[in-house]
């Protein structure tokens, strides 16, 4: 464990797949002690595969672990009394799935009143959809996101500035700033954070570099399933012309994404994992969405176990019901655009107003104990 910015903070993690992990992995490498809650194995005494593991999750990095059937409460009380003197939890799973465990916020809050609880999901807590199944692709086409990588010649795939610029860039800086803070704040000394988009867009991609590391994609684009491979990853147009996104990763999923669209018993689709088939049954997939308007298939498919999601425009995404109930998109001065995320359950962040070029200059500089009117005479402010 190292001595970073974070250092004295503890984590408590909850393991799951996906961003939650990450941000662990995020919070572990600044010095914070994470302890992962992890499934206790049908054979504990098995031997792990130390490489197998690294390759696959390295986003545990610098965690410390433990192994628990939360299903028994002896394993709830457990992992209650860790947060007793936790300052962080982390989890990543659907709505309501904590609060089964025993572990939801009310109980944890009893315990340790200060704990942050984080909770990771595609959706948010509520809205129409909190309950469906869905993936990346799914969640940043439902907030228009996706939309913002179409050309004339092709439907959407990733969008410009979101991983390198703002994922790689503006969210790395921020978290080094607010853990260089959280350092200032205890030892009172300051430090340069040398935030570089190169750097930030790796250690973003993660998820996709374990996945290269254990042979879900590879350096030939279109050869697995993540990078568009298989037809049941993908982005496809409709009759209208308008896209959609499918990605049933999980059996179950792909089993009912097929069974909705009649495609159970069609032998392109037997085997997910048959890549012989996957040219084929891209093909297919594309003539089944190609026959039917947008709003049919999200008639029959959204809010479902699919993995489905229409890729939105900006103008529908603000106008979608999951992201009209969140409040996802708000509109001050009638210009759209994204509210603060995430939600918080007590200090709820506020909206300002963007400031006319130094409207300000007056208020500042008397506070700072200068005469404005004499600062203007000189032509400083």
């Amino acid at each position: 464990m190292s001595k970073g910015p974070l250092s004295g903070i503890k984590v408590i993690e909850i393991a799951g797949i996906g961003p939650a992990p990450c941000a662990g992995m995020m919070l572990a490498d600044m010095g914070a002690d994470v302890i992962l809650v992890e499934r206790r194995a049908p054979n504990a005494n098995a031997e792990p595969d130390a490489q197998a593991q690294a390759n696959q999750m390295f986003y545990n990095r610098g965690k410390r672990s433990i192994a628990l059937d939360l299903k028994k409460p002896e394993s709830t009380a457990i992992v209650l009394s860790l947060i007793e003197s936790a300052d962080i939890l982390i989890e990543g799973f659907r709505p309501g799935v904590m609060e089964r465990l025993g572990l939801g916020p009310d109980v944890c809050h009893e315990r340790n009143p200060a704990l942050i609880f984080g909770r990771m999901t595609g959706w948010g807590q509520s809205g129409p959809l909190a309950h469906a199944a869905g993936h990346d692709p799914n969640y940043i086409a439902l907030s228009g996101a996706l939309s913002a990588g179409a050309s004339a010649e092709r439907p959407p795939t990733a969008p410009l500035t979101l991983v390198g610029d703002v994922g790689g860039g503006t969210m790395i800086l921020l978290f080094g700033l607010l853990s260089a803070f959280i350092h200032a704040q205890k030892t009172g000394e300051g430090q340069v954070i040398d935030a570089a988009i190169t750097d930030g867009s790796a250690y973003i991609s993660s998820l996709l570099l374990m996945m290269h590391n254990t042979g879900q994609i590879s350096d030939e684009p279109g050869s697995g399933w993540a990078d568009f491979g298989s037809p049941w990853h993908d982005t496809y147009l409709c009759a209208d012309g308008k896209p959609i996104t499918i990605c049933p990763l999980e059996p179950q999923f792909y089993a009912l994404l097929l069974d909705k669209l009649d495609l159970a018993d069609d032998p392109l689709f037997a085997n997910q994992w048959d890549k012989s088939q996957w040219p084929a049954g891209k093909v297919k997939m594309a003539e089944v969405f190609a026959s039917q308007n947008r709003d049919h298939w999200s008639e029959l498919l959204e809010g479902t176990d699919a993995c489905y999601a229409p890729a939105l425009n900006f103008t529908e995404a603000a106008a979608h019901p999951h992201n009209v109930v969140r409040g996802t998109f708000i509109s001050p001065d009638n210009v759209v655009q994204p509210a603060p995320a995430p939600r918080f359950s007590k200090t709820v962040p506020a909206v300002g107003i963007c400031p006319v070029t130094g409207q300000d200059s007056d208020a500042i500089v008397t506070e700072l104990g200068l005469d404005p009117e004499q600062l203007r005479a000189s032509n400083i402010i």
